[in-house]
C-alpha cells in the first residue's frame, strides 16, 4: 500500500525487498521460475485463501507446541505434509527433500525464525523438526 507521498508503505517495501533477495538467491532455479509463473496469475481472493491456509498451518503447529506434542507426533508430521502439499500446489514442486531444505532456513535465517518464534517460542525448531520427521517416514 502506498503512503501519502505515493511511496510504497513499509509492508510493500518489505515485500519488494524480500522478493529481490529471493530472486538474487534462487532466481536461476526452476522452482523460482515455476513459482513466478504460478503466482503471477493469482487473484487477490486466491492470495487471501493461500495466506489463510498457511496461517492455519502455523496456528496448528503452535497449538501442538502449547499442548506439549513432539515434532515426531503423527499430528505434527501430518501438518508438515499438509504444509508441503500447500507449497507444492500453489508455488512450486516441493518434494520432501526440498521441504527439508526449507526447514533448514526456518532455523538458520533469523527472519524466518522470528516469524515462527514470535507466534510461539520454539516454533521454528518444532516446525523444522516436524518437516524432517515427515520426510523420514
Amino acid at each position: 500500500m502506498n503512503d501519502e507521498t505515493g511511496r510504497p508503505g513499509d509492508e510493500a517495501h518489505e515485500a519488494e525487498a524480500h522478493e529481490a533477495e529471493a530472486e538474487a538467491r534462487w532466481g536461476e532455479t526452476e522452482a523460482w521460475r515455476e513459482s513466478r509463473r504460478r503466482t503471477k496469475r493469482y487473484s487477490p481472493r486466491e492470495w487471501d485463501a493461500i495466506k489463510a491456509v498457511g496461517a492455519a498451518h502455523e496456528a496448528g503447529f503452535a497449538a501442538l507446541v502449547r499442548a506439549g506434542a513432539q515434532p515426531t507426533d503423527e499430528r505434527a508430521m501430518d501438518l508438515a505434509e499438509a504444509a508441503r502439499k500447500h507449497i507444492d500446489r500453489w508455488f512450486y514442486d516441493c518434494p520432501p527433500e526440498m521441504h527439508v531444505n526449507l526447514a533448514g532456513l526456518y532455523e538458520s535465517d533469523s527472519r524466518f525464525q522470528a516469524h515462527y518464534d514470535d507466534q510461539e517460542p520454539g516454533l521454528a525448531r518444532f516446525v523444522a523438526e516436524a518437516i524432517r520427521a515427515n520426510a523420514r517416514r
